[in-house]
């Protein structure tokens, strides 16, 4: 696993990128306000993925401080627009 960093706009996301040996597809997993990347499901169905032969990218569509304000104020969590925005330029970034 690699810790990567994803450029969206203005913002950094931050993700954990596995790329078994031989990896047939990339399957991205887009976390938004309440989970994260460091899940313990999440990471379980991502090592079920890795272990399949998928390549995994878990990423957080919210920086860590926008998650901690959106915590307080729920501000981002609804925010589509924002929301889709991040997981295109994820999308993108991931493409080859």
């Amino acid at each position: 696993m690699n810790e990567v960093e994803i450029q969206a706009g203005h913002t950094v996301l931050s993700g954990n990128l596995t790329i078994p040996k031989n990896a047939v597809a990339l399957v991205l997993f887009a976390h938004g306000s309440g989970s994260s990347r460091h899940s313990p499901r999440n990471q379980f169905v991502a090592r079920t993925l890795n272990d399949a032969g998928l390549g995994t990218l878990l990423f957080d569509l919210l920086a860590q401080e926008e998650e901690a304000l959106d915590m307080r104020t729920r501000e981002h969590r609804f925010n589509i627009g924002l929301l889709a925005e991040r997981l295109v330029h994820a999308t993108k970034w991931a493409k080859p």
